[in-house]
């Protein structure tokens, strides 16, 4: 056994198959989780067109975002050169002099 919960019944008594799990309580069969195998190679990141995207690369918004009070990032802005990092956000840049992280699928590569 392991300490998995079944994402249904949220018991603890996990039958654990080569490639899924099964709830050994309600019979619920679900795949194991991709974090084990992306944990292995580095992280890849790509924008909204699916271009795979680097450090020191710049990006092009694609939509106005809005910040915190009554700032806007106005689509079509170009961002000084990128460093990609861990978490929600995954890209941390320049945009209009002002230092914000910013979520992949909002830019393109330019």
């Amino acid at each position: 056994m392991n300490q998995t919960t079944c994402p249904m019944c949220e018991m603890t008594e996990i039958l654990e198959h080569p490639a899924r799990y099964e709830c050994a309580t309600c019979g619920h069969e679900w795949d194991k989780a991709p974090e084990a195998e992306a944990a292995d190679g580095p992280r890849v990141v790509k924008d909204a067109h699916g271009n795979i995207l680097a450090d020191g690369d710049c990006v092009i918004l694609i939509k106005d975002l809005k910040l915190s009070g009554s700032q806007v990032l106005k689509g079509g802005t170009k961002s000084k050169p990128i460093r990609l990092g861990e978490g929600d956000h995954e890209i941390s840049c320049k945009v209009d002099g002002i230092a914000v992280g910013l979520k992949a699928c909002f830019v393109k590569k330019a």
